[in-house]
């Protein structure tokens, strides 16, 4: 069964410059639950200082009108990020780490082996309280400071993710330049290795090769498929990248190569409609 993960409310709009209000982020998930998707990533408990565009999270998870049956999760940095995230009664949490120790640093100013370790709390907690976690791998296949990432890193942090017990791990495209033959490469050295049920695929638009990717991950047996709405995202410690993949794209590319996707278009198109005046552009359809 193909899920969508929708990573607008919070890989979307983290990279926004105007400051977007609470009562538009609010509407914007609020829209997006009517669309039949299955996970919307609502917010994260980061600090303020490094992403102030989502310091709200606390009033928009609190605040979001919840559907029955969809999961609202959070990005989480380290255990107080989690608490944060249980106050506020996320369902799913997400961790995240990076394949490249350049950007990891820039970006959590840690080591690769040093946020693993940050996360061994959250893990142990999650466990308890029956929370599933997702773990992120950032610039899977190419980092704006040291070029190609070899998939073999990729593959080592995905073990580790994989040891510590997260429950899904998705591999990120981070500044968008992954080709098809990258994708199939990366998924067929984890194949075997990790259970492709496990496995999300998170691809940035900024080569024009998204939809590509998307479908060459398809083939090899992944479905579930991180997507932005609109387009929006792009990561504020990789120059460079751009958006997301459209949510719009990933769900009419896979209904043309024969999967059902039960995402409602005309629904998005109305939550585009709540979330484009703040961010005052044209947003992909």
């Amino acid at each position: 069964m193909i899920r969508i993960v929708e990573v607008g409310p919070r890989d979307g709009l983290q990279n926004e410059a105007a400051a977007i209000p609470t009562d538009v982020k609010v509407a914007f998930v609020n829209a997006l639950s009517q669309a039949g998707l299955p996970e919307i990533e609502a917010g994260a408990f980061v600090s303020p200082k490094w992403v102030p565009q989502l310091a709200d999270s606390e009033d928009v998870f609190r605040r979001i009108a919840r559907r029955p049956g969809v999961v609202y999760s959070a990005l989480v940095p380290n255990l107080q990020g989690y608490e944060r995230a249980r106050a506020c009664r996320a369902d799913k949490v997400a961790v995240f780490t990076a394949a490249s120790e350049t950007f990891n640093r820039r970006n959590v100013n840690a080591s690769i082996e040093e946020s693993l370790e940050r996360f061994r709390p959250v893990l142990a907690e999650a466990r308890r309280d029956g929370v599933p976690v997702r773990g992120y791998i950032s610039t899977a296949f190419w980092c704006p400071y040291e070029g190609k990432v070899k998939p073999e890193k990729t593959l080592e942090v995905a073990l580790r993710l994989k040891d510590l017990g997260v429950a899904e791990l998705s591999i990120g495209d981070t500044i968008g330049k992954a080709s098809p033959p990258e994708v199939a490469e990366l998924l067929g050295l984890l194949a075997g290795r990790v259970p492709v049920e496990m496995l999300a695929v998170h691809f940035h638009d900024t080569y024009g090769r998204a939809v590509a990717n998307v479908l060459e991950a398809r083939r090899r047996g992944v479905r579930t498929f991180d997507a932005s709405t609109g387009g929006l995202g792009g990561c504020p410690y990789a120059p460079g990248a751009s958006g997301n993949v459209a949510t719009e794209a990933v769900v009419r590319a896979l209904r043309a190569a024969g999967d059902e996707v039960g995402v409602d278009l005309e629904a998005l198109a109305r939550a585009r409609a709540v979330i484009a005046p703040a961010v005052g552009r044209a947003l992909a359809e």
